[in-house]
């Protein structure tokens, strides 16, 4: 029998088993089977087109106020264990699969996805129409969206279809700050090796000051490998205090929300770096800022881009590499200064993926080259990095 909200919203009937749902602000409804936490969430609905790394996708801070959809149906079939996480405590609000979460099959596996997720508190969902669902978002843009997971399959649908509905989404919200690391630490950890596991950065060459918006724990390991020693700053540090460290060269991390939003306090101190003259590099959430810093804009996109098979083109070699992404905002090319260019466009749809500026040592990408999950192709530009601070501290300028 269908149920008819006061507001005239009718919800599609509820089928037999069914003990979890997606509510969307308009009313529409994506049954399925609940897994890992009970409870409910509000988050943005996005897709995520990756085949493989769903537990670094699970735990990226960027995913913060957002629920995600796998595009790939079998998630879960590896399980879950200690080395695959970019964060402790992950910020995603909920996620969608097409098939039921099967039980772990690997090696390196501790315990079931399942388990995994509930441990986290993270609210899931197996049996969604995926394609659907994600013709929808690349149709009419990412929806706001309640996901709950109730045993007893009972639902006040109308109640979680106005919480989608009062959830005030993204565009202006500040979510870098719910992320961020509470204090400063040291970072040493590098790249994970098979039969080694994660090595140890024992003798850096340069320092690096990493301003954590929200970073992935892989770009740190990236940077230990690259030869650097990591100082690890909160999101609201600022360029006194950055500077005060006396480093070698300065890195954005990725982040979640809206730039502009975090920019109010990030922007001063970026800009305060590049006063100062040092190597700076930014990603993603960092890359934005950048170009924020520099002059430029940002503006939401209707869907973003997530996933690990983007293809971005270096426009000065002509290469083109296959990335990882995660943003749902993008820079606006026709806001940036003259010196100011870009680096490297997507050839999905042509916007911003890379920036440079004249005459500086500043870098910066929208995607994420440390990847994980994802190729490998990006990785160079770790070294690119490591070298503009060799040659900075050569010209002992």
């Amino acid at each position: 029998m269908q149920q008819k909200a006061p507001d005239s919203v009718t919800f599609s009937p509820q089928p037999p088993g069914a003990t979890a749902a997606l509510v969307l602000a308009d009313g529409t409804v994506f049954w399925g089977k609940g897994l890992g936490a009970t409870g409910a969430a509000v988050g943005e609905v996005v897709f995520n087109t990756a085949m493989t790394g769903y537990q670094e996708v699970l735990t990226d801070p960027s995913y913060a106020g957002q629920i995600i959809t796998f595009t790939f149906p079998h998630i879960g079939n590896v399980g879950a264990n200690l080395e695959d996480i970019e964060s402790t405590t992950p910020a995603v609000r909920g996620a969608l699969f097409r098939a039921d979460v099967t039980q772990p099959s690997n090696w390196r596996a501790t315990r079931s996805l399942d388990a995994w997720m509930t441990s986290n508190g993270i609210v899931g969902i197996a049996g969604i129409d995926t394609r659907a669902l994600t013709r929808r978002i690349r149709e009419k843009g990412a929806p706001n969206g309640t996901i709950a997971h109730s045993p007893d399959g009972v639902f006040d649908l109308e109640d979680l279809r106005r919480k989608a509905a009062d959830w005030p989404g993204l565009l202006g919200m500040d979510l870098a700050k719910d992320v961020t690391c509470g204090q400063t630490y040291n970072w040493d950890e590098s790249l994970w090796r098979l039969g080694q596991g994660y090595g140890r950065q024992e003798s850096p060459v340069h320092h690096v000051v990493a301003v954590d918006y929200g970073a992935k724990r892989n770009i740190l390991r990236c940077l230990a490998n690259s030869g650097c020693k990591v100082t690890v700053v909160p999101a609201t540090t600022t360029a006194e205090e950055i500077l005060a460290h006396k480093p070698d060269g300065v890195f954005l991390s990725n982040g979640p929300g809206d730039p502009e939003a975090t920019g109010v306090y990030a922007v001063p101190a970026i800009q305060g770096v590049l006063n100062a003259g040092l190597p700076l590099f930014g990603i993603c959430l960092g890359h934005q800022m950048l170009a924020l810093a520099l002059g430029g804009k940002t503006h939401k996109m209707d869907t973003g881009h997530r996933g690990a098979n983007h293809p971005v083109k270096d426009l000065a070699t002509g290469k083109v590499e296959i990335t990882s992404q995660n943003h749902g905002f993008t820079v606006v090319e026709d806001s940036l200064p003259r010196d100011v260019a870009v680096s490297h466009r997507s050839l999905f749809d042509g916007t911003v993926e890379g920036l440079t500026v004249e005459g500086r040592p500043v870098f910066s990408v929208q995607y994420h080259p440390e990847a994980s999950p994802g190729p490998q192709d990006s990785h160079y530009l770790f070294d690119r990095f490591v070298t503009l601070m060799a040659e900075k501290k050569s010209s002992g300028t």
